[in-house]
């Protein structure tokens, strides 16, 4: 007998919206996500292996165009030499009857989708015994018949599904989770599992891939596969995560106190290749306290690096204003625009207030002081 090799991938999503970003995002990420495939082809082929492993979500929504479709079963069909093993999903469970009966009309020997539970042999020493999801919500776990499906003996079982593991909803126990342990309850050399998006190991025999494309903050970085390698039935699988998404989201936190340089500070935390910028994508939370003059600062350079990136939020409701004696000077040093800023300040560090009014007083008179500025400039 010899080993086995595959790639482990999953929740391509083809077809997402991405319905919170503008226009230009939104045209950057559904191109990539539609890249994917021939992507994964260059992964698999520089690997050399001839297995893929798709386990679920390969499309958004249930009912996605005929177009992508057919361009998506024409992608996997560009390399004959590679096999394609694929269950439905929750997004596109067997009850997407456009999507699973193209396939069974246009797909080529390569492709194989599996629509029920019966155990596959995917190579002479190799059984992969799938789970595919009947309905978006199927009310059971999926899994566990895996542990009474009879295959030949001393081949290697490889479990394919969908699904959630029961710590990741801990205060919400479902007849729908996966035991952390299926694998050894029903004697997996190795479960492939979809639905989590980001890269995580249960147990040495059960990893979730994460999605190849990234598609929310949740899960940082870039979307990745895994290389699963397995040299003989009982033993551990060696798996490698392999990073191919283009895109890199990044959720970061920026504590600032008045003595930091808060844009030295934003630029350290940023990636320091400004090439990679173009494919990153940016959520910041600003926290903590900083000098009135610091922050227009960090404010303006946000505003000067933001079009350089893929797409580039910030959160300041958790930064607060400390304010130097010479700054209402440099609003006015007298009249009624002097009285309305030292109004402000007085809300603004008036303990007595809530959190929220003190925030809306700091923001109004930051802004007062950005406009005062812009006026003398």
């Amino acid at each position: 007998m010899t080993g086995i090799r595959f790639l482990h991938t999953s929740d391509l999503h083809l077809g997402k919206p991405f319905g919170r970003f503008d226009d230009e995002v939104i045209a950057d990420l559904r191109q990539a996500r539609a890249e994917i495939i021939p992507v994964l082809i260059e992964v698999a082929d520089e690997q050399e292996v001839e297995h893929i492993l798709l386990a679920g979500d390969t499309f958004d929504q249930e009912t996605p165009s005929p177009r992508l479709i057919r361009q998506t079963i024409a992608a996997m069909a560009q390399a004959e030499h590679l096999n394609w093993w694929i269950i439905p999903g929750n997004h596109d469970s067997l009850t997407a009857d456009l999507i699973w009966q193209t396939f069974e009309e246009y797909a080529p020997e390569n492709v194989h989708v599996l629509r029920d539970d019966a155990p596959v042999a995917f190579s002479e020493d190799a059984y992969l015994l799938p789970a595919p999801c009947p309905r978006r919500t199927p009310g059971y776990d999926l899994t566990e018949a895996m542990g009474q499906k009879i295959t030949p003996k001393g081949v290697f079982r490889i479990g394919l599904a969908h699904g959630g593991v029961v710590d990741f909803r801990p205060d919400e126990p479902s007849a729908e989770t996966i035991p952390p342990d299926r694998a050894e309850l029903a004697n997996l050399d190795y479960l492939a599992l979809g639905d989590w998006h980001g890269n995580l190991e249960i147990t040495p025999r059960t990893h979730y891939s994460g999605a190849p494309e990234r598609d929310r903050f949740k899960h940082t970085g870039q979307g990745t596969c895994l290389l699963v390698s397995l040299d003989t039935p009982g033993g551990v699988p060696e798996v490698s995560e392999l990073p191919l998404g283009k895109y890199d989201w990044q959720d970061l936190e920026l504590p600032l106190s008045p003595g930091l340089n808060a844009v030295s500070s934003l630029m350290a935390l940023l990636p320091a290749d400004v090439i990679k910028w173009r494919n990153t994508l940016v959520k910041l939370h600003l926290r903590g306290y900083v000098h009135l003059d610091q922050r227009m600062a960090l404010m303006a350079k946000i505003q000067g690096i933001t079009p350089e990136f893929c797409h580039f939020e910030y959160r300041d409701h958790q930064l607060h204003t400390e304010y130097q004696p010479d700054d209402l000077d440099q609003i006015a040093r007298g009249g009624a625009l002097r009285m309305a800023a030292e109004a402000l300040k007085d809300e603004a560090d008036d303990a007595d207030l809530s959190r929220s009014d003190r925030d809306i007083a700091d923001a109004a008179l930051t802004r007062l002081y950005s406009l005062v500025k812009e006026t003398a400039q």
